[in-house]
């Protein structure tokens, strides 16, 4: 095909011309010579211990995730041709190696092994060095090594650059030079750009991604361009592809609006993004090309900055015309901070691993704000701008979590999505993941979970590739897991990997701060003007004298109905309580009106004085179903219950 001039061509990585490539040598060969190397000298060589290479590779914690799947399928491309896939850091150490048996002896003999050092500077003119120093793909075979000692090998070797251009390591294919094959190369760079891709959409996850290339078919490849813009329209990032169509350095193109890039406004084109997301148009480069593009925007609405392009964008493509709710303040540890003593002491036990990779175990009674505390931990971590994804693991039947956790891919099982679904820890990634209840998954998901803990990777149901995840885990519990591992229900390896720091949360009749819980609660669900602004001493005398044993849910159910009732009044009184809510609270059914409450006691015939705490939930859910005509679904609402929960109590009663 010939090549249209003005057209992107597909260059994910610039090379210079093969007959530059003795000059090159040449001069890498000089620079070897002035290191003070001696090419007849046998390589003394230090592999880094365990310790200090785990260190190094958590330091390039996100380069390795992002490779490791990479590498997998580079190797399986070259499998049984006597070679080896490495990967390094920016200063040439390997990282990790994958390789055929039959060539890692002969590897280890001159080195090619993690934590030994391949710069130039140790190891001479080589693929991994040489390129390293040059920026760019460089193939050297055998006796263009500069020690004798690796002329037994060909080496090709590609850069690894961040979002930002900036060299974080290398990827190289060794072998032995009978297996030389000159496609090789082309792999490696393919492969390297695909990690650079992976790290781009990792990096700008939350941004205004524009995919785009000459011809169409190539969106969504890995010779597609990508460009990165802030919300505000702010140039942020672009990969390869993406400047090579542009045709201008990343720091030039920072200095340019959107407009002189693409030839179009800027919330023209979000607002098309977020109107129909997926749809295409047409660009218009510098060079006067024209581009097939497609906007990504993945952030929620109600985080854009007031004010701001896409937030103009987003008003502009809603459908309807109903004013947008005031967005509520992010919870913060500060926030939490209501108080109580026991409280304040788990938020100062929190606050001392803030942006450490460290797993939290929140333990706590049902209600007890487990998850507004896990949201307060990652709005307060470098991970804020992230996603926070949240899964209760007792809500979803065992036959259902894994698909909803892991994803899967199209036709996994019967009943799957056409084009599969994003699992909770892919979207999670570079975010916090938080498993509520998870004492409430099974026994075969806990396996998996904990490959992906010990990995950072993850395959969806019917696939056999591995994504790489980075995230924060926070697990919540109302259960003893302790006592479930001596029983064999819960996995103890999976328990010391989700316990880094472990917390109590305590019960809402424990604490000290009940007065500003409400006022918090009541401030949170105001939605009118006409709704009250406050609770009435008799009220908050009630209040505390409630077992209340739904913990905070249940306070702030019981405010959200109590506010209604009192719509136009001036504050919440004990003739706006539910009647329910009043058989919890001692003596407070008299003050009320004995008349209503007989009515109430009546109606439900629940028992006068349940002698234990399983006794009244099961009346109480036991009432609420029958108030709902047996729907399990609303009275799972109105209870603040996951289903299972009372489809479990359901089981229990047939039994009995």
């Amino acid at each position: 095909m010939t090549h249209r001039p003005g057209t992107p061509t597909t260059a994910p990585m610039a090379v210079r011309p093969l007959t530059d490539r003795p000059e090159r040598l040449a001069q890498a060969h000089a620079r070897s010579l002035e290191t003070g190397l001696r090419a007849t000298e046998t390589p003394d060589f230090h592999p880094l211990r365990q310790p200090a290479l785990r260190g190094l590779v958590e330091r390039n914690h996100s380069l390795y995730t992002h490779a490791l799947p990479v590498m997998e399928t580079l190797h399986a491309q070259i499998v049984d041709t006597q070679s080896m896939v490495l990967l390094t850091d920016s200063h040439g150490v390997i990282l990790h190696s994958l390789g055929d048996n039959d060539f890692i002896e002969k590897a280890n003999r001159v080195a090619l092994c993690p934590g030994v050092s391949w710069a130039e500077a140790d190891r001479g003119t080589n693929a991994i060095g040489t390129a390293l120093v040059e920026g760019q793909p460089t193939v050297v075979h055998a006796d263009e090594h500069f020690l004798h000692a690796n002329r037994i090998l060909t080496c090709s070797c590609a850069p690894i650059a961040d979002p930002y251009g900036r060299t974080i390591g290398a990827l190289d294919v060794s072998g032995d030079t009978r297996g030389f094959h000159k496609h090789t190369l082309a792999l490696v760079r393919m492969s390297a750009q695909m990690i650079e891709n992976h790290l781009f959409s990792n990096q700008f996850a939350d941004a205004v991604r524009i995919h785009f290339h000459a011809r169409a078919e190539f969106i969504g490849t890995l010779y597609e361009g990508l460009a990165a813009f802030a919300p505000d329209g702010t140039f942020l990032s672009a990969n390869r592809s993406a400047l090579f169509q542009l045709g201008q350095p990343l720091a030039e193109l920072q200095r340019q609006p959107f407009e002189a890039l693409f030839g179009s406004a800027f919330p023209a084109l979000l607002q098309q993004t977020l109107r129909a997301p997926g749809e295409c148009t047409t660009l218009t480069l510098p060079s006067g090309v024209r581009v097939i593009a497609r906007g990504e925007f993945a952030a929620p609405r109600h985080l854009l900055p007031a004010g701001s392009l896409a937030a103009q964008a987003g008003a502009g493509a809603a459908t309807t015309t109903r004013p947008a709710a005031r967005p509520a303040a992010p919870v913060t540890l500060a926030a939490l901070d209501t108080g109580d003593p026991q409280m304040a002491a788990v938020l100062r036990r929190v606050a001392k691993v803030r942006g450490r990779d460290i797993p939290i175990l929140v333990l706590g009674k049902t209600g007890t704000g487990k998850e507004w505390l896990a949201r307060a931990i990652h709005q307060d971590s470098p991970r804020r701008a992230a996603p926070f994804v949240a899964l209760n693991c007792a809500s979803l039947p065992d036959t259902l979590i894994e698909a909803e956790l892991f994803g899967y891919e199209d036709g996994a099982f019967t009943g799957a999505k056409k084009r599969g679904s994003v699992g909770k820890i892919v979207q999670a990634d570079g975010g916090t993941l938080f498993l509520d209840e998870i004492g409430d998954m099974p026994l075969a998901q806990q396996v998996r979970l904990m490959r992906v803990l010990q990995e950072r990777t993850v395959a969806p149901l019917g696939s056999t590739r591995a994504i790489p995840v980075d995230l924060r885990i926070v697990c919540a519990t109302h259960r003893n897991l302790r006592a479930m591992i001596e029983a064999g229900s819960f996995r103890e390896d999976l328990y010391y990997r989700i316990n880094g720091l472990v917390v109590s949360l305590p019960a809402l009749s424990e604490r000290t701060d009940l007065t500003e819980l409400v006022t918090r609660i009541l401030d949170v669900q105001r939605e009118g003007e006409r709704l009250p602004m406050g609770v009435s001493e008799d009220v908050l005398e009630s209040f505390r004298r409630c077992r209340w044993p739904g913990n905070l849910r249940q306070l702030a159910n019981v405010l959200r109905t109590a506010a209604i009732m009192a719509e136009g009044a001036a504050q919440i009184d004990l003739e706006h309580l539910p009647e329910d809510f009043l058989h919890d609270c001692e003596g407070v059914a008299d003050a009320a009106g004995d008349a209503a409450a007989d009515a109430a006691h009546a109606a439900s015939d629940p028992p006068s004085s349940p002698a234990r705490m399983e006794d009244w939930q099961t009346t109480l859910i036991a009432q609420t179903l029958s108030r709902h005509g047996g729907n399990v679904s609303a009275a799972a609402r109105e209870l603040g219950l996951a289903r299972n929960t009372v489809y479990r109590y359901l089981r229990r009663s047939r039994v009995h």
